[in-house]
């Protein structure tokens, strides 16, 4: 190819066709291997939102991870009853309530994050040399896909 060719346009419906199947194969038998923790993927989430933006409202919480307010009331009171979260009062406004990471939450947390972080790199280090410098360069590639889509739902979700 000369660089007056023409370049072909890469088309996301074909990727997505090539790659939806073997995603979902991979999430199955992540989340199989990682059984070891009887926090849920949801609870995780909402876990992992409280270290990264501190205490907030269960109505915040909600709308950031983009389900209904009894939902995450109901999550939210299944981490509190494991003590792995804990409700603490508004300083201004004695009526409000936000959530925030226990000790024991913290731990747990990072546990589990440990945990499914090894069965990941079990995974991937079948790969042979070659595939492991690939993937290597598309974990960028995928972090950002990851962080554009959810901030993209959660925007969708506020509108």
């Amino acid at each position: 190819m000369t660089s007056s060719d023409p370049i072909e346009p890469i088309d996301p419906m074909d990727i997505a066709r090539r790659v939806r199947p073997s995603m979902t194969k991979l999430y199955v038998t992540y989340f199989r291997k990682s059984e070891q923790s009887d926090l849920t993927g949801p609870q995780l989430s909402i876990m992992t939102r409280l270290r990264d933006n501190g205490a907030s409202r269960i109505s915040q919480v909600a709308k950031e991870e983009g389900i209904r307010m009894p939902t995450a009331s109901n999550a939210l009171h299944q981490l509190e009853q494991r003590e792995l979260v804990r409700r603490i009062r508004e300083e201004k406004d004695r009526r409000g309530v936000r959530v925030e990471l226990t000790e024991l939450g913290e731990a747990e947390l990072d546990r589990v994050g440990e945990e499914r972080t090894k069965y990941l790199a079990d995974m991937i280090s079948s790969l042979d040399q070659e595939s492991l410098r690939k993937i290597s360069e598309l974990a960028d590639v995928i972090n950002v896909l990851a962080d554009s889509y959810g901030n993209e739902q959660i925007s969708d979700k506020a509108d």
